[in-house]
């Protein structure tokens, strides 16, 4: 059994955006927005650092889970700067965490730690508010059981 692979992506997280369409000389063209290009360089960059030691891909059925952590909206706070008693753990808003899940498994896809992302068949994804860590996304990579 090898050795789970985890680390930390500072950063805000990204969504994989929808692919979008526009009419260009009377041809419709499908382009994919840059709008999660920031957030697939850092996990690559972290995934990468992390996997150094590893000596070649991941194979066969894996399982990531995925924490994302976002910073929380001034209207969590106190006006002394403490946490308010009702404010939510749960980051309920947008961006959608199949989504999240998607630009970065395909950052990691593109790393070449596994062949394909269809390679993972199991984990968790979570949407959380930051507290000490800081925002950005814990990633954990192990084979399924």
């Amino acid at each position: 059994m090898r050795t789970p692979l985890t680390f930390f992506c500072a950063g805000l997280p990204k969504a994989q955006p929808r692919a979008k369409a526009r009419a260009f000389g009377g041809f419709a063209q499908v382009y994919n927005p840059k709008t999660a290009d920031d957030w697939k360089i850092i996990v690559r960059h972290e995934a990468l650092k992390a996997w150094i030691d590893y000596p070649n891909a991941w194979c066969g059925p894996l399982c990531v889970n995925l924490t994302f952590y976002f910073p929380r909206p001034k209207n969590h706070f106190r006006a002394n700067g403490l946490l308010k008693d009702t404010a939510p753990k749960w980051h309920t808003t947008k961006p959608d965490r199949d989504n999240l899940d998607k630009a970065t498994l395909d950052a990691l896809t593109n790393l070449g730690i596994w062949g394909d992302d269809k390679q993972v068949c199991d984990g968790t994804i979570r949407k959380l508010y930051a507290v000490s860590c800081g925002r950005g996304c814990y990633i954990q990579i192990k084979e399924a059981q």
